[in-house]
């Protein structure tokens, strides 16, 4: 299944279906993190401004065209990663790293949330080491969270 997927760089055009999954996976995920902070519509204007003109925005689409995965990188930071919530464990977020690790070779970061064990787990699974640990105090959300690195070799 996976390795029928597209994975691209988003245009204009994957918005609405970007923002859909986005808030569907939050969504989703409140039992494990903090609900988003922003309205529906403030996170789709955030996407249309800033996401998808200033970021580099990969998407992952499955060959009916469902969009079922989003990966933002922003020089050398993975700022979001969501995965449809009915498609998670399927290899769609590995494939979104790997192309995000193969267009910032020097290595990468990441911040999740401490709650989000999965999340964490993913991303020691795929060589992403702790660099820090917070009390939430510099996030919107107020929630501890954790940075993670990852480098090449």
């Amino acid at each position: 299944m996976v390795e029928q997927l597209n994975v691209r760089s988003a245009t204009g055009s994957d918005l609405d279906r970007i923002t859909d999954l986005w808030l569907r996976a939050r969504r989703r995920a409140v039992s494990t993190i903090p609900a988003p902070v922003h309205t529906d519509d403030g996170v789709r204007q955030w996407f249309a401004d800033v996401g998808i003109p200033q970021r580099d925005v990969l998407v992952a689409v499955d060959p009916d065209g469902s969009l079922v995965g989003m990966l933002i990188l922003d020089d050398g930071w993975v700022d979001q990663l969501y995965v449809d919530p009915d498609r998670t464990g399927l290899g769609i977020g590995t494939r979104l790293l790997s192309l995000a690790k193969e267009r910032s070779p020097e290595g990468l970061e990441l911040w999740t949330f401490a709650s989000n064990h999965r999340a964490r787990h993913f991303c020691q699974r795929h060589g992403f080491v702790m660099a820090e640990e917070t009390d939430g105090a510099g996030n919107e959300e107020g929630a501890p969270d954790i940075r993670y690195s990852w480098a090449p070799g």
